[in-house]
């Protein structure tokens, strides 16, 4: 048997060997976390972690709660946000019942959410690059889109510049407004902002005062382009602000049914990116809440998200019956107990800035103004067919579009006078299609 003998000075040398192990293993490579010898999990929704908070500046009755800062606001600012929230139910009420009338193909409303929209516009710049989902009409009214301009696009008549009819209504786009084109598939916006971002923060006259900002359902962020977004915009930084709209609902699936941790805001921490989540229903609060939120964006060129957190009033879309998974009385007692117009108008009326007088004046203008452009759009033609088959490409024309045209063309020829069903369609188009056929 060999044994060994370890003097004094091995032995010394021995623990301080051990000793410089043992410091070294008390953090792992790569990384903050600490060595621990009890094994304990831990989870952000039942463990011991607190949940996250919810930023909020006025009550349910419009009250400034304690310990709570208005943001910059005068009268003048106020009456904006407030006519701009109340032009949105405008707007969907006459076409919401215009689809249902069968003058436009499809719509999708806002409401309860119009503190988040007109609370996020009123936050961001004119120029910042906005992609949104299809709840963010009132992102471009606050731009000075106009009513006719919605008009047009839902009714897809000459005078759409969003997509010259060839887009579903309420998917809107304007370059003039940095608006960009809204895509009817889930989540497809949100890595594209990290890549808008990027490009912002790489232009040299626009890096330093524009983002992206990029506004998306809670439903969307199940989808897999929302870890691809906030991975791009984390791992390769830019400012780009996201938005989620936490609303409740992702078409008839509950939130309850869609995640099991703490909403979207607990994913932030994860991508290493600045996380708040703010009452949606609260405009003030949105508003100060985009506001940080766009400052981070610019100072430290990095991703921030922010959960506004809501209710959806509507049914999904004129294609969805939300009583089919929701009793009736739930929705009517969200409009009464929490709507977002109501608190912030007991807000103006507590400020000497609001009265009955005003609210029934603008209700009825707003109304005179909607109706005045719905009767205007259906009178106007769409756009020439021939358009049917331009911008797509740059440059010259390919192969394929002069075939596809030629072939319409030629069916038009031969079938265009005499076949009723075509020759009805044909009088809807800008010079009954005859710009095709020259």
């Amino acid at each position: 048997m060999i044994r060994t003998f370890i003097t004094a000075p091995h032995r010394a040398h021995t623990r301080s060997f051990s000793t410089t192990i043992s410091r070294r293993q008390q953090i792992l490579p790569k990384s903050n976390s600490p060595i621990v010898s009890k094994l304990e999990f831990f989870n952000s929704v039942t463990g011991s972690s607190s949940l996250i908070p919810t930023y909020r500046v006025l009550d349910g009755v419009g009250n400034l709660i304690h310990g709570a800062e208005l943001p910059q606001i005068d009268k003048a600012f106020a009456h904006r946000l407030y006519e701009n929230m109340q032009l949105l139910p405008t707007l969907d009420t006459v076409l919401y019942n215009v689809q249902r009338q069968g003058k436009i193909s499809f719509y999708m409303t806002a409401y309860g959410e119009e503190a988040t929209i007109i609370g996020s516009a009123a936050a961001l710049e004119m120029d910042d690059e906005v992609l949104g989902q299809y709840r963010e009409m009132g992102v471009l009214l606050w731009r000075g889109f106009t009513i006719d301009d919605v008009m047009a696009q839902c009714f897809g008549n000459e005078e759409d510049g969003s997509g010259k009819g060839r887009q579903m209504p309420v998917h809107f786009g304007s370059p003039k407004h940095h608006f960009h084109t809204i895509s009817s598939p889930l989540a497809t916006q949100i890595p594209q902002a990290a890549g808008v971002g990027y490009a912002l923060k790489r232009t040299p006259d626009r890096r330093s005062r524009s983002i992206a900002a990029c506004f998306f359902g809670e439903g969307a962020a199940s989808e897999g382009d929302f870890h691809a977004g906030l991975m791009l915009a984390s791992t390769i930084p830019s400012p780009t602000l996201y938005i989620a709209r936490n609303n409740g609902f992702a078409i008839s699936t509950p939130s309850t049914e869609q995640y099991n941790g703490d909403g979207i805001a607990s994913r932030g921490p994860g991508y290493g990116i600045d996380t708040v989540r703010v009452d949606g229903n609260d405009v003030l609060a949105v508003l100060s809440a985009i506001r940080e939120a766009r400052r981070r964006c610019l100072e430290q060129g990095r991703a921030v998200l922010v959960e506004a957190m809501s209710y959806r009033v509507s049914h999904h879309s004129t294609s969805d019956d939300s009583f089919a998974y929701r009793p009736r009385t739930e929705v009517e007692d969200h409009k009464k107990v929490d709507n977002p117009i109501t608190r912030f108008r007991l807000f103006m009326e507590s400020q000497g800035w609001w009265n009955a007088d005003a609210e029934i004046e603008l209700k009825a203008r707003l109304k005179e103004d909607v109706m005045k452009a719905f009767k205007r759009a259906e009178t106007l033609k769409r756009a020439e067919l021939s358009e049917l088959f331009t911008d797509v490409y740059g440059g010259e024309q390919p192969w394929h579009l002069k075939e596809q045209r030629a072939e319409l063309a030629r069916l038009l020829r031969k079938y265009g006078s005499d076949y009723e069903p075509w020759r009805k369609e044909l009088a809807k188009f800008k010079n009954n299609g005859r710009d095709l056929l020259d």
